[in-house]
């Protein structure tokens, strides 16, 4: 574990001991990793923009080949 001596302004260190009395954590410390975790969670799955989702429903109505044996049938090997 890293020890780190963090500067936060008044604003945000309210904002911690509210995150701190809200789910039951024990400090400061316990309040950033959440902080952070949840940040992390967030970026993570990322929401799909709305013509990106248009053009996979598209794909999923096209024609599709239905092939046994890939390389056999494009004369792949």
């Amino acid at each position: 574990m890293v020890n780190a001596l963090v500067n936060l302004d008044e604003n945000t260190n309210r904002v911690l001991n509210i995150v701190k009395a809200q789910y039951g954590l024990k400090d400061k410390s316990e309040a950033i990793s959440f902080v952070i975790s949840r940040y992390i969670e967030e970026q993570d799955e990322p929401e799909l923009k709305p013509e990106f989702i248009e053009k996979i429903r598209k794909a999923e109505k096209g024609k599709f080949i239905h092939v046994k044996d890939f390389a056999k049938y494009y004369g792949v090997e």
